[in-house]
């Protein structure tokens, strides 16, 4: 039978407040990933992603639940489980006296690996991330993305057996983090598992296996981005402004899905001409185009990705 890299049991957290109430950041969270996957868990900010990831990397005790990474007791027995484990904290700095080069060969050396391995391995590492040209810089002079890109480099030239990537790639341009998702790809195809958290619905669509989707605490769906998009019941989106007046007719259809004052249709293509002709009458604006992983994130969570309330 087959180990599970990570394996998390009614995870909970609570933050005890000395003149305040009681913050249930995690609510009895369970998932479980299989060796060599790549699952993303996907929520807005402050849903209890970093809370989760940090727990699982033995960074904080849970309040409650257990964790498993390779069939070992990471809870009761951190220290037996880091080894397998490299992590790219959110929003993490590198040392700002180092360059890149001397970040990923130190933070190799100081994981074990010999001096000729660590500086191959950076070297690759860094040339993945697109680097090569300031990895002799301080990392001090270096814009933001280019040091999360640094962050990024260390920890995957690890080719750890898991590795923790909260927010990976925040803060990089659409060109870095697709480079950024390639060396995830390749990393995975070399043995190694990685749960990453994002609120990037197109990372999460582009790199995960499978994805869970968390919301205050709660883990809501699990499943491939194709069946939560499936589960939402049709094919296309037809998305009309200000639609709230004409919510019963629309209702018609197919299923509804709100976002702010705009009312996504959720149907399949021989409804789409009733549909605009609707909202036309209406003299409202309407748009068309495929179901996306907003629309199940909508219909699972209730709100959009990027609400903070």
């Amino acid at each position: 039978m087959q180990t599970d890299a990570l394996r998390a049991e009614s995870v909970r957290k609570v933050y005890r407040g000395r003149n305040s109430p009681d913050i249930e950041a995690l609510s009895g969270v369970s998932l479980r990933i299989s060796k060599g996957e790549r699952i993303a868990l996907l929520g807005r900010n402050g849903a209890g992603k970093t809370t989760f990831l940090r727990i699982s990397s033995t960074l904080l005790a849970p309040t409650s639940g257990s964790v498993s990474i390779f069939g070992r007791d990471a809870i009761a027995d951190p220290e037996a489980v880091r080894p397998y484990l490299a992590v790219v904290p959110q929003e993490g700095k590198p040392f700002m006296h180092l360059t890149p080069r001397e970040q990923a060969y130190t933070y190799l050396r100081a994981r074990g690996f010999s001096a000729e391995t660590a500086k191959a391995r950076a070297e690759h590492a860094l040339e993945q991330m697109g680097l090569t040209e300031v990895a002799d810089r301080l990392s001090i002079t270096l814009s933001g993305g280019q040091r999360q890109r640094t962050m990024v480099a260390t920890v995957i030239s690890t080719e750890a057996p898991l590795l923790f990537l909260d927010e990976p790639t925040i803060g990089m341009d659409p060109f870095a983090r697709r480079g950024v998702w390639d060396s995830f790809r390749e990393l995975t195809r070399k043995g190694s598992t990685i749960l990453l958290t994002t609120h990037y619905l197109d990372e999460a669509e582009a790199l995960s296996q499978r994805l869970y989707i968390i919301d205050e605490g709660r883990l809501l769906a699990e499943g491939t981005a194709d069946d939560l998009k499936r589960s939402v019941g049709g094919t296309l989106r037809v998305s009309v402004v200000s639609g709230d007046g004409i919510t019963a007719q629309l209702a018609t259809f197919g299923p509804l899905v709100r976002d702010g004052d705009t009312v996504h249709v959720i149907t399949g293509p021989q409804r789409i001409q009733e549909i605009l002709e609707l909202a036309a009458h209406s003299k409202l604006t309407a748009t068309v185009g495929p179901v996306t992983l907003e629309e199940a994130f909508l219909r699972v969570v209730g709100r959009s990705i990027n609400d903070e309330s």
